[in-house]
């Protein structure tokens, strides 16, 4: 059964989308059954698989708000086979206020994902740069979260924000929710300032920290424009290998959560590995 896995920081330029694009294309290349979201009304993860906008396309709105079935909307995404994907668009902008009265409307999203965790390995959510009510959903349907964090001045400020949500969210609407990691990003190695970054955010995180660190790298930062993962557009690049280790790290942690017997969900219910220390 797929555990539900959301990129969340609502901090944006994070690289979550490609963060997001790129673990779910790395499982897919490995053959497992994915189901990528996009749940950002900006659709960069729409974009950036190569899909562009077209108001005609069913897209996650549809979903949410009608109750549309995943044959639907479902896109497939060239030479990823095992790969699946919701596309986004500028509708999901005003879901927001039309789900302001609806009822138990933090759990649209759940309903709609926990009827497919048994034909799909992962889940993977792709989050608005936000705190609002889509986040929100995502956070109620996900069994754990990544969130990615820049090498940058004041992160710790941003991740603290964060699991200050997260806490409100498991008090009033999903008690197992995990932090599966902290991933940092776009790591400079001739920075002092990216190293300090590391630094200050393992001292505080510890474990939850993953030891792969994706760094700065220009083909990273083009596949987007070209709409292919890393690995389609530039697999021997460094960034390409930097998140092919993170899919292998983050596979060993989903099967050590697994073998230590982590609960699964009620389904019915209302660079490159830069870093200097080890996680897990």
């Amino acid at each position: 059964m797929a555990r539900v896995l959301a990129i969340v920081n609502q901090k944006g330029g994070v690289a979550k989308t490609t963060t997001a694009v790129s673990l779910a294309s790395a499982l897919a290349i490995a053959e497992k059954p994915v189901l990528l979201v996009d749940a950002d009304p900006q659709a960069s993860c729409t974009r950036a698989l190569g899909f562009p906008e077209d108001a005609e396309r069913p897209s996650l709105y549809d979903i949410v708000s009608e109750g549309t079935a995943l044959d639907d909307v479902r896109l497939a995404v060239e030479d990823l086979p095992s790969l699946t994907f919701i596309p986004s668009d500028r509708h999901l902008i005003g879901l927001e206020v039309e789900l302001v009265a609806a009822e138990e409307r933090e759990y649209r999203l759940k309903r709609f994902l926990d009827p497919l965790r048994d034909d799909f390995e992962h889940i993977i959510l792709d989050c608005p740069p936000s705190l609002g009510l889509l986040t929100v959903n995502a956070l109620t349907a996900a069994d754990s979260l990544m969130i990615p964090v820049q090498c940058e001045y004041l992160a710790l400020e941003g991740i603290s924000q964060l699991v200050d949500t997260i806490e409100r969210v498991r008090a009033a609407l999903n008690p197992g929710l995990e932090i599966d990691g902290i991933l940092m990003t776009m790591y400079d190695e001739r920075t002092n300032l990216s190293r300090q970054v590391v630094e200050e955010v393992r001292n505080v995180f510890g474990n939850q920290v993953y030891r792969t660190v994706i760094p700065r790298n220009v083909r990273l930062g083009e596949a987007p424009s070209f709409g292919q993962p890393i690995f389609c557009y530039d697999i021997r690049s460094k960034g390409a290998d930097a998140y092919l280790n993170l899919a292998k790290e983050f596979l060993e942690h989903e099967e050590k959560s697994v073998g230590q017997g982590v609960a699964q969900p009620d389904t019915g219910g209302s660079a490159e590995s830069a870093s200097p220390d080890s996680r897990g």
